[in-house]
């Protein structure tokens, strides 16, 4: 019996949120942001589909909430970063466009003291693993 290509996704994402480290992952529509799932300290009670992620969030900042700077509300703070995630990859994208009208994003990585943003496009879809930023040695 072969399997399919969202079951094998499944599967990776499974195994990639069971890293040590790995605070919380998300896959966003690349379309409008929406959350399409989520795991760890940002998963969603229901993994169904949020609002577009389009919409202004003013003075959000992230550091803002509980632990980590995640916060405490998972269904908010997924919406929040969500939000934030697709907002810096819509203008890194600009970025990168300006530098070079042909050149397209492959991958983001943003670190803070306390947290190491991967962002990784696809033609759909943007994934986002949120980690332990590694100590400096």
């Amino acid at each position: 019996m072969s399997r399919t290509t969202g079951e094998t996704t499944l599967e990776v994402l499974s195994r990639l949120a069971a890293k040590p480290g790995v605070q919380s992952t998300l896959v966003l529509s690349k379309n409008d942001g929406s959350i399409i799932r989520s795991t760890g300290l940002l998963a969603q009670s229901t993994n169904a589909p949020s609002s577009p992620a389009t919409e202004s969030f003013g003075n959000v900042s992230a550091t803002d909430g509980g632990p980590n700077g995640l916060g405490s509300d998972a269904d908010k703070d997924a919406e929040k970063v969500a939000r934030m995630v697709f907002s810096f990859m819509s203008s890194a994208q600009s970025f990168a466009e300006g530098m070079n009208a042909s050149d397209e994003m492959r991958l983001l990585r943003l670190r803070t003291r306390r947290n190491e943003i991967v962002i990784v496009p696809d033609p759909k879809f943007l994934l986002v693993v949120i980690q332990d930023a590694p100590s400096a040695q």
